[in-house]
């Protein structure tokens, strides 16, 4: 090896072991106040303690999450830029949609933190009183019922388009530019029911019915919903959120954010407040994650088959 090359190889590794020396950026890719956000505000202070740098949490807001992916993809591979990712959408989008912007194979993603299973809802004031009135309505009324969703080929566009084969119907999905927005217009009454976060439902059980939830079994915040399984629908649509930086970061990099964000889930009170907001606290580190990504994608390939959407 020249000199040269020695010389390059020693300062790359240096620089690396200095990781980090300035500002992180976390692309959050949905709007302020919805689940993707609220986690990543929780993991701020605990970022910054373990890092010893500024995170500094940036919002690029489109396409279903498409557009702060997107980002992610073509950003420095150095570790200062990461954002937020959720499954299903960043193996969905790139399935279903030429205009993406990105693969999911440039994204490596860092950890897996949270899981939500998601659910159908309508306001106390629905005339709907079980998912078989819902079903029974939509087959009478084919494109009528309109549900609301957090963006496009997303975990809630894929639950409802699941719902429709799997019961025969027709209905409206309504997507929006991320939770918040769709839970304020679901309690509006601008849609008709909608595909809902767990944490959202359980926060505003008060004012909706929730027909049910996508989760294996009951789920421990709302034990009285039926699961889909349970009513004869073989569903569990749920979304993970993690964390990735972009393909070809350095592994010692993605070691020491990995670290930081499993850190963060094994704390006490962090779970303790997942629990309690309706989350799944997850523990899955960067290899554990890339095979997930990698085993979710195969199935999601033959869902999409078989739904005749691929």
């Amino acid at each position: 090896m020249s000199a040269v090359m020695i010389l390059v190889t020693v300062l790359g590794a240096s620089a690396q072991a200095g990781y980090p020396e300035r500002a992180v950026t976390y692309i959050i890719a949905f709007n302020p106040g919805g689940q993707s956000d609220v986690e990543a505000r929780r993991q701020q202070p605990y970022l910054e303690k373990t890092l010893g740098v500024s995170v500094q949490v940036q919002y690029k807001v489109g396409g279903g999450g498409s557009v702060g992916w997107a980002e992610l993809a073509h950003a420095r591979p150095d570790g200062y830029t990461i954002a937020g990712i959720n499954m299903p959408h960043i193996v969905l989008q790139p399935l279903q949609r030429g205009d993406a912007g990105y693969e999911t194979d440039q994204l490596r993603p860092v950890a897996w933190f949270q899981n939500t299973p998601i659910g159908l809802a309508v306001l106390r004031s629905s005339p709907f009183q079980t998912l078989e009135d819902v079903i029974a309505y939509a087959k009478e009324n084919p494109g009528a019922l309109t549900v609301g969703g957090s963006g496009t080929f997303s975990g809630h566009h894929l639950a409802t388009t699941q719902l429709e084969k799997l019961a025969g119907i027709h209905v409206t999905y309504v997507p929006f530019t991320g939770a918040a927005p769709q839970v304020a217009a679901f309690l509006g009454g601008h849609v008709a029911a909608a595909m809902g976060n767990s944490d959202d439902l359980v926060q505003h059980r008060d004012r909706i019915r929730v027909l049910a939830i996508g989760s294996e079994q009951r789920f421990e915040a709302l034990p009285d919903v039926p699961t889909f399984r349970e009513l004869g629908f073989e569903m569990t649509p749920s979304i993970d959120r993690g964390v990735a930086v972009p393909a070809g970061t350095p592994d010692e990099v993605v070691r020491t954010l990995e670290e930081a964000f499993l850190e963060i889930v094994r704390t006490p009170e962090v779970r303790r407040q997942m629990v309690e907001q309706g989350f799944a606290p997850l523990e899955m580190g960067a290899d554990e994650a890339q095979a997930y990504v990698d085993r979710r994608k195969q199935e999601y390939m033959e869902l999409l088959r078989n739904l005749g959407q691929l």
